[in-house]
């Protein structure tokens, strides 16, 4: 006789598939509308993200200031006026150059792309030019657009000068009472929430903040060594606009996987146009032993405590925030995949069962247990 479908099996079944569906559904609703919330108040947002990880760079000069008996107000005050004369030291000797060669390296990079068309057109690949054409010409496009950004970011830090100006001040204001005020956030914080909240919160946000000190600091001395590496070889080879491949290697660095390759082929194309196929390779193979160092020296070395995230969950992550807001979402994918997975390990250690303790045989011993 063959087996039929329980009804009540069944109607089970359906019953708890429904509830997962409409759990699911109201957590993407929250997701929506807190992505909405996020895009109304980007404006106060953007300053508070810039202030944070401006604060994770200079927290530990001021922990070291604060540890010698400084006063919290005095300390943050020495450190964000150090701070402040570094970044206009920053912009006068490099943004300022990079700026105005910013026109010759945009140039650099479509006529390295006009060769590599002939290239492809060319034996042994003999690919027609009408196929490539349309993606080339939409790939010059996106170069002159995505460089010019990448160059305008690093000399105003947004789009316009002036919404550039409103946001480091804030920035710089934030940072302050960051580093002034922080270490007595966590504890106010906590008095301010109920029950469990008190300490769930907290928790949450001292490892999170932990997770992301560690990943901006790592990402900035990493890419200092791989600009100045890479930048020593180009000179060394003479390649032009050594400065901005340089400054845009460094910043490429906060951009996980897609940065580097993304400088590393704009550093390609240069030496090609410039100094020719010869040097072209060397250049390329300067990058990928540069790269390898970084991955297998650099990170290791520096990075004392990972982010917990696979390789493939990095390059996602980066992916969609490019997707969703454009350099922006790039420089941030990473750090807030990291937060998400403070929180999710978190919440996994909460619903956790703690281990069962084996029992253990407690009859003293000599004693004879009577069968």
């Amino acid at each position: 006789m063959p087996a039929t479908l329980s009804p009540t099996r069944t109607r089970a079944a359906l019953r708890a598939s429904a509830r997962i569906s409409i759990d699911v559904l109201l957590v993407f609703v929250m997701l929506s509308v807190a992505l909405w919330l996020l895009g109304r108040t980007w404006s106060v947002v953007w300053p508070l993200v810039v202030g944070l990880l401006l604060t994770t760079l200079t927290w530990p000069p001021a922990r070291f200031l604060r540890r010698r008996g400084w006063p919290p107000a005095l300390a943050a005050s020495v450190v964000t006026l150090l701070f402040l004369l570094v970044a206009v030291g920053v912009v006068a000797l490099i943004a300022v150059p990079v700026a105005s060669q910013s026109g010759e390296l945009t140039d650099g990079v479509v006529e390295g792309m006009q060769r590599l068309r002939e290239w492809a057109a060319g034996p042994p690949l003999n690919i027609d030019d009408a196929q490539i054409t349309k993606g080339l010409d939409s790939a010059v496009a996106r170069a002159q657009e995505g460089l010019g950004s990448m160059v305008t970011a690093v000399v105003t830090g947004v789009s316009t000068v002036v919404n550039g100006v409103i946001t480091a001040v804030l920035a710089l204001f934030l940072m302050f009472f960051f580093l002034k005020d922080g270490p007595r956030f966590l504890p106010w914080l906590a008095r301010q929430l109920p029950g469990r909240l008190a300490t769930d919160v907290p928790t949450v946000a001292a490892r999170s903040w932990d997770t992301l000190g560690a990943f901006v600091r790592s990402q900035a001395i990493v890419g200092l060594l791989d600009a100045v590496l890479i930048g020593l070889g180009l000179w060394i080879l003479k390649v032009p606009l050594v400065l901005p491949l340089a400054v845009l290697t460094f910043v490429s660095a906060f951009v996980p996987i897609i940065g580097a390759l993304f400088a590393g082929f704009v550093a390609v194309l240069i030496a090609l146009v410039s100094n020719g196929v010869t040097d072209a390779l060397i250049v390329l193979a300067i990058i990928i032993v540069v790269q390898q160092l970084e991955g297998n020296v650099f990170q290791p070395m520096i990075q004392s405590r990972g982010l917990g995230l696979h390789a493939a969950v990095v390059l996602l992550a980066v992916t969609l925030g490019g997707s969703l807001a454009g350099i922006v979402g790039s420089l941030l994918a990473v750090p807030i995949a990291a937060l998400i997975a403070v929180l999710w390990n978190y919440i996994r250690e909460q619903l956790t069962d703690p281990p069962e303790e084996p029992e253990t045989d407690e009859t003293p011993a000599g004693v004879v247990v009577p069968s």
